[in-house]
């Protein structure tokens, strides 16, 4: 028992490590957009802020339901079926094209949405809309390359190689700085865009990255195979369907959190460009610090789905045991940086007083709910594994549009309980409504898991 503990450490690292450096240095990718938006204006700082409060639940709707393929190719890998994995793949790119032409619709819109917030009590600075909407309409153009990378990114780690990834979004972490100086900037006889240059430079970005996978996939000696398995359908509505009915939820529950963060943002953008500002730092800060969990939580769901393909229902078990206990170690640890280290972390962001000032108030929040969030993060990728996405649906529902947010408003923008705190009130929503999922998660994947063997492994082959 204990040689297996340690060897399923083992493999959580080695899947676990590259796929945490390609998330720090995609995480970072937005790190960097904020530090040298922070540092051209508040203006630009605070429209980047709203701009990616529209962007990420949008775009992480399509990841959510794409991310799916990771177990279910992990599972075909695992029960050595692996000429299935080039059509589920193919469907994939389906789904992407889909999604790319709904999204860019809803990016070029962007004004009506953030329009909706706006009032003529509570007017958003226009300026800062403007950026937001101008950086908007860039980005969108970069959503077909970033859904397609994902799928084969998808592919990839479904098949337990995760250092591919690493190595494409590291590179387009070197290509973004230089890129973003100069278009933010105005370097080498361009003119300087400002926040709107974080939009045009990450839709450059997500072509790069696009290519560089698709070149690798053709290429590795490694997935030769797949490769080379024979075309049967370009469009495998039976497959497509399995996709969507595995995935929807995953989307919906990506879109749930992130739309949180997204209503959020705009509820506090009449509060003016300091709260914005502040807010888009820690928001920031918290997005790196999830890197840590996502990678351990995406290492989990494929190597369950690897076991459970290889009907393994107890290591299986035992695996999502060992994830979560390793998520509550470093969850303690990263606390305890940001709370021992947080001025000179958001000194990196920004000079402005007022803006440092409100940023030391919610870093002390931030620090707080990583316990909750790490948990609930490695609970529900162990779900994806076993395939029991509706209920990660359901639980983020409740426990983010159902806790979180009504805490937060009240706390936040009424004199309900007390008088207002603005965005600190939203953030203690936000800890509330993370503590609830954590619950919930771990609770249905112990219920998950006491099913009869028969009943798990019939579900996971879906």
């Amino acid at each position: 028992m204990k040689q297996h503990y340690k060897h399923e450490i083992k493999n959580l690292g080695k899947l676990a490590v590259p796929v945490l450096i390609a998330q720090v240095s995609q995480t970072a990718i937005t790190f960097v957009d904020t530090i040298m938006a922070g540092h051209y204006s508040k203006t630009a700082l605070s429209g980047v802020a709203i701009a990616v409060s529209i962007w990420l639940p949008t775009v992480l709707f399509g990841q959510g339901l794409l991310t799916v393929l990771t177990p279910i190719i992990a599972n075909l890998n695992g029960a050595a079926k692996r000429d299935q994995v080039a059509n589920h793949t193919r469907q994939g790119v389906v789904i992407a094209l889909f999604l790319s032409v709904l999204i860019m619709l809803i990016l070029y819109h962007s004004d009506q949405i953030i329009g909706l917030r706006s009032s003529v009590d509570h007017p958003i600075d226009p300026e800062m809309m403007d950026v937001a909407v101008k950086f908007l309409r860039a980005i969108m153009w970069g959503v077909p390359a970033f859904l397609l990378f994902l799928v084969y990114r998808n592919q990839c780690e479904g098949l337990s190689n995760t250092k591919p990834a690493m190595v494409i979004i590291f590179i387009a972490l070197l290509a973004n700085i230089p890129i973003n100086y100069v278009l933010i900037y105005g370097k080498l006889g361009l003119p300087a865009f400002g926040g709107v240059g974080c939009g045009i430079t990450a839709a450059i970005i997500f072509w790069l990255m696009f290519g560089l996978i698709r070149f690798y996939t053709l290429t590795t000696a490694s997935q030769r195979d797949i490769r080379e398995t024979p075309l049967t359908k370009w469009v495998d509505f039976s497959v497509i369907k399995n996709i969507v009915v595995l995935g929807m939820p995953l989307a919906l529950a990506y879109f749930f959190e992130m739309s949180l963060f997204a209503v959020i943002a705009l509820l506090i953008a009449p509060l003016g460009q300091v709260t914005v500002a502040a807010h888009q730092i820690i928001f920031t800060i918290s997005s790196l610090t999830f890197a840590i969990p996502l990678s351990l939580g995406v290492a989990s769901s494929i190597r369950v789905g690897f076991l459970l393909g290889n009907k393994k229902t107890s290591l299986a078990k035992q695996t999502a045991y060992i994830s979560l206990a390793i998520s509550l170690m470093i969850a303690v640890i990263v606390a305890l940086v940001l709370v021992i280290f947080r001025t000179p972390i958001i000194h990196i962001f920004t000079d402005e007083v007022d803006v440092i000032t409100i940023c030391l108030q919610l870093i002390i929040l931030l620090a707080i709910y990583q316990a909750s969030d790490y948990l609930q993060v490695v609970a529900s990728n162990v779900l994806r594994g076993y395939k029991d996405t509706k209920s990660i649906f359901y639980i983020t529902l409740i426990s983010y549009w159902g806790v979180g947010l009504p805490v937060g408003y009240i706390l936040g923008l009424t004199d309900l309980i007390m008088q207002p705190i603005g965005a600190a009130g939203f953030w203690i929503g936000i800890i509330l409504g993370l503590a609830v999922a954590a619950f919930l998660l771990i609770a249905r994947m112990i219920y998950i898991q006491k099913q009869p063997k028969e009943v798990i492994l019939n579900k996971s082959s879906r």
